[in-house]
C-alpha cells in the first residue's frame, strides 16, 4: 500500500484526508480511517482504518504541517 497526502486537495474532500493506492486501486480515507471515496476491499481497507487510529496524532502533525507550508515527517508503518 501506498499512501499519500494532498494537502491541496479541499476541492472534493474538504477535510484532512489521505489517498491510498493497493493494487492498482484507489480510495480516500478521512484521518480516522473512514472511506470517503473509493474501494480498496474490506481488508485494505481495515488496515487502514487500524493505521490511522494508531497514528492519528501523527497524521494530524503531518496535515498541520503540509497546510503550512513545512515538510511532512514520516509516519511510520503498522506495527
Amino acid at each position: 500500500m501506498a499512501v499519500y497526502m494532498y494537502w491541496f486537495d479541499t476541492q472534493k474532500h474538504q477535510m484532512p484526508h489521505i489517498h491510498v493506492r493497493y493494487q492498482g486501486a484507489e480510495a480516500v480515507f478521512d484521518l480516522d480511517g473512514r472511506v470517503l471515496d473509493g474501494d480498496l476491499g474490506a481488508r485494505a481497507e481495515r488496515l487502514i482504518a487500524e493505521w490511522c487510529a494508531e497514528r492519528r496524532t501523527e497524521l494530524r502533525a503531518a496535515w498541520e504541517c503540509a497546510a503550512s507550508g513545512k515538510e511532512l515527517p514520516w509516519v511510520l508503518p503498522l506495527r
